[in-house]
């Protein structure tokens, strides 16, 4: 079984993905996007949309990508219930091709934020959070500039009645406030499931915390775990 990380031009965190996700166990691959999956891995046990710049992020951040090839067997392999993680332009990109509702946008602060963040766990019930209970607090870096979530307030609060919605920025302490939020996101929300829950989009990067050699938090182990 393999863990399928998608290479775009412009992409510059598909082996830090792979990386992490050996590091946990999982056998993972690099496929560039233009293959399709099918010709590329016989058995197919995740796909993650990783971070970088795809097309460079001309026109808007994540849109072409989203129109690769690719993306019509990350559909399908979603639709089959296969677990696909979309991190940062991954995020984007999972947005722009309708895995998920909502859009990111520039930062509120108009700035490139890199950092590391604190979210606070929403919804523990899924594949990608059942590693923590309700309320925990993880330490997840980000780096983006363009990671504001934007969505309607109907679709927000349909995410929020639905349970949909996996993390929020918080402070240290688990209180979420505005001075807490690095992007201006709607509702301080970090990341979102789609129609199934095994399909998530996600603005920080698990894969930079989760190898104990960076001497930084390994909270991010517990996310990626959803594809073992």
């Amino acid at each position: 079984m393999t863990v399928v990380v998608v290479q775009f031009g412009g992409s510059n965190c598909d082996r830090d993905a792979v990386r992490a996700l050996q590091y946990i166990g999982l056998d993972a691959e690099r496929v560039w996007h233009e293959n399709r999956l099918d010709d590329s891995v016989d058995n197919l046990d995740g796909i993650v949309l990783p971070g970088g710049f795809s097309y460079g992020d001309y026109l808007r951040a994540g849109a072409m990508a989203a129109h690769s090839p690719m993306l019509d067997d990350v559909q399908e392999a979603a639709e089959r219930g296969v677990p696909v993680l979309g991190v940062c332009n991954g995020a984007q990109v999972g947005c722009e091709s309708g895995l998920t509702p909502g859009a990111f946008t520039t930062n509120d602060r108009a700035r490139f934020q890199c950092e590391t963040v604190h979210l606070r766990v929403e919804n523990p019930n899924t594949p990608w959070t059942e590693a923590y209970e309700a309320g925990t607090v993880v330490e997840i870096p980000i780096a983006h500039g363009e990671g504001r979530f934007e969505l309607t307030e109907s679709e927000h609060e349909m995410l929020r009645d639905n349970n949909r919605i996996l993390f929020r920025y918080c402070d240290a302490a688990g209180n979420v406030t505005d001075d807490a939020n690095p992007n201006g996101s709607r509702g301080n929300v970090a990341g979102v499931i789609g129609e199934r829950d095994t399909v998530a989009v996600l603005m920080p990067h698990p894969e930079r915390a989760t190898l104990p050699e960076l001497g930084r938090s390994t909270d991010g182990q517990g996310i990626l775990q959803a594809f073992g």
